[in-house]
């Protein structure tokens, strides 16, 4: 027997199954309380009362900590390091990153290159991250 709780819980799941998914692109809270079965505002309270962030700063959380990895390991600007992750400012980007992270992009990056391997290049980050899209133009491959 599945209690209403549950189901709740469920729902909010879906959602943030979504938002882990679809990290990289352009979600905004109506769509993804839709998916959970919510309206907006009550999709927002329940998700901040389960997972203790709104469904925003999860998603902003999300975003920075896939930044992390390719500021690590990828020979890709940080520009194209705040598009790929979802960001559509850079300035937003820069400025999440620092109150996540206590530092810039660019000094999270300084910081952390001395400690690793080499980076890997930016065509291969690329195609790692899902940055080529296939083109619908009905040309043969």
């Amino acid at each position: 027997m599945t209690t209403p709780g549950t189901t709740r819980l469920r729902q909010l799941r879906r959602a943030k199954d979504l938002m882990d998914r679809d990290w990289a692109e352009p979600l905004d809270v109506d769509a993804v309380a839709a998916h959970a079965g919510y309206s907006r505002y009550h999709f927002v309270r329940a998700f901040k009362a389960a997972y203790g962030e709104t469904p925003g700063q999860y998603l902003t959380r999300r975003r920075v900590e896939r930044a992390e990895e390719l500021l690590r390991c990828a020979d890709l600007s940080v520009t194209e390091i705040c598009v790929r992750v979802g960001f559509s400012s850079l300035g937003t980007f820069s400025t999440r990153f620092k109150e996540l992270t206590g530092m810039s992009p660019s000094a999270y990056r300084v910081r952390h290159l001395r400690r690793g391997a080499a980076l890997i290049p930016g065509c291969y980050a690329m195609l790692w991250t899902g940055g080529f899209k296939k083109r619908n133009s009905g040309e043969a491959e």
